[in-house]
């Protein structure tokens, strides 16, 4: 049966693929790999300087060579997956991200090492950009695709966190070159895994590229996430961080302007005119900056404050991931379709934001169990709680030619949140703890719990801008009207006879008529006629 055409990006046949789930299996994989890779070598950088001989100012360039890289490209992606089939982007993904994987691995020098990384995050550029497209088109019934799409974006969210516990796991047990040679088993499973996922028969975008815009965009997210990385270390006002912002600001606002006038547009601006999907892009990056921020705060706080090792900091993690996975899993699916997307990601929002302020008034003196576990179960409710909401405000509505994009400029909202949040974050504690007149311990501790401030403050201005802009909850169809796509686990409860939608196949209803019968059998004719029947003089 042929979608609905309040859904443009379901394919022509929406019929669902009897492998619709074992893809889904895959494009998690690949999501949770590249989320993973993004935190998965901090807990190593001490290990990897000292074996390849890296100074304190290269150091940084482990991760920044991947995230510059990862962000910057995400846009050309997308448009990359809508011209040449988001299936075939995804399988290039793995292949070259398993590849640039073992040559990081095994890399001898530093300058071989950081050139890895960065073709590392050009190919998670590509997946990242078809993974999530695959996954709106692959699943045409509404219900699934929201749980398909919960699934997928808990665990996006639960891999950077899970990149610290892995991380500290085979830097202890195997050595730091394992935290990227893991990637190659993975990326080859998923690889393997395509040969039995659907084929991907969406329609592809015809003409050609914009170079131009790919040119401007890329290059103004490239030097915006490329200055957020570097302010720790030279300071906001320095020339290599200042200068890298405001070019990247110059290059975005080009950007913009570009895309009003190109004949194919990189990122068409009819997809930021739906006000749904800008207030979920906005939710994203807040959420990521955050979670980020959390990562940071708590890898010091364990194992600096409270003492542990690198293996049971990184198992401290792990609560937060079963409660995202779950709560988008389980709580977000059924809570969606009733409550609407504005309500789930304001709600979302605040609750991750009650999160953060738990973990601002953390002390030397608390525990693990009686302070941490409560903030990152909270935290982690926040976040499942409006993942599948913003996955579904960004890919709602999407004409499957544009799916690509739409997927990457998510990717993208989320790495330039991350970018600039952590590097407010960090730059915020160092700050504060310089300040301090305690001991250094005490010190650094005064400065990441101010600094958790900050996204905190991000989360609650994102909850005002989705409050506002997300548009009201889904209400039910009117009377008569088309069919809205509802599935029975959306039905608000059993109705009435009285107040049920009247079948548009039936006769009229004898509502309006009935009065009128009443009173054709009492006067046979209108009341303004019985003054004719009286007799004459």
């Amino acid at each position: 049966m042929p979608a609905p055409p309040s859904d443009p990006a379901l394919p022509a046949s929406a019929t669902p693929h009897p492998r619709r789930w074992w893809a889904l299996c895959v494009m998690g994989l690949a999501q949770l790999m590249i989320m993973l890779d993004s935190t998965i070598v901090n807990v190593a950088l001490p290990s990897l300087q000292t074996e390849l001989g890296m100074s304190d100012g290269d150091r940084p360039w482990v991760v920044t060579s991947y995230t510059v890289a990862f962000g910057g490209l995400l846009l050309l992606a997308g448009r990359i997956a809508d011209h040449m089939g988001r299936g075939r982007v995804f399988a290039t993904g793995l292949a070259g991200f398993a590849a640039a994987s073992a040559a990081a691995g095994l890399a001898p020098t530093t300058g071989a090492l950081f050139v890895a990384r960065a073709v590392q995050g050009a190919f998670a550029a590509l997946l990242a950009a078809s993974a999530l497209a695959l996954v709106a088109t692959t699943f045409t019934d509404p219900r699934e695709r929201r749980r398909a799409i919960a699934v997928f974006g808990a665990l996006g969210g639960a891999g950077a966190l899970l990149g610290v516990v892995l991380g500290g796991l085979l830097t202890q047990w195997l050595g730091w070159r394992w935290c990227l040679l893991v990637n190659v088993p993975i990326a080859l499973a998923a690889l393997l895994g395509t040969l039995w996922t659907p084929p991907d028969r969406t329609r592809r975008l015809a003409g050609r590229i914009d170079i131009a815009g790919a040119v401007l965009g890329c290059g103004g997210l490239t030097a915006l996430v490329y200055g957020c990385s570097q302010a720790e270390a030279y300071g906001w006002t320095g020339p290599t961080v200042a200068g890298s912002l405001a070019g990247g600001s110059v290059l975005l606002a080009a950007f913009a302007w570009w895309q009003t006038r190109a004949g194919s547009p990189l990122l068409p601006p009819r997809l930021l005119r739906d006000r749904r999907r800008v207030a979920s892009l906005v939710a994203g990056a807040a959420l990521m900056a955050s979670q980020l921020s959390v990562a940071l705060y708590l890898t010091y706080y364990l194992q600096t404050v409270l003492g542990w090792s690198a293996v049971a900091s990184g198992l401290g993690f792990l609560p937060i991931s079963v409660v995202t996975t779950t709560t988008a899993t389980q709580l977000g699916t059924r809570l969606l379709p009733r409550l609407g997307p504005r309500v789930m990601m304001t709600a979302g929002l605040l609750i991750a934001a009650c999160g953060l302020l738990q973990l601002a008034f953390l002390t030397p003196q608390s525990t693990y169990a009686a302070e941490v576990l409560p903030a990152l179960a909270t935290f982690g409710v926040g976040m499942g709680g409006s993942f599948l909401a913003i996955m579904t405000g960004v890919t709602a509505n999407v004409p499957e030619q544009d799916s690509g994009i739409a997927s990457a400029a998510v990717n993208s909202a989320q790495q330039v949140g991350g970018s600039i949040g952590s590097a407010v974050f960090n730059t915020v504690a160092a700050s504060v703890a310089a300040a301090s007149l305690g001991g250094r311990r005490e010190a650094a501790l005064e400065g990441f719990a101010t600094a958790i401030r900050i996204p905190l403050a991000g989360l609650l201005l994102a909850a005002v801008v989705t409050a506002a802009l997300a548009g009201p909850p889904r209400r039910a169809s009117r009377r008569g009207s088309a069919p809205t796509g509802r599935t029975p686990g959306d039905a608000p409860g059993p109705l009435s006879p009285a107040s049920a939608p009247a079948d548009p196949a039936a006769p009229p209803a004898p509502r309006a008529t009935a009065p009128r019968a009443a009173r054709a059998r009492t006067t046979d004719r209108p009341a303004a006629c019985a003054p004719c029947d009286a007799p004459r003089p």
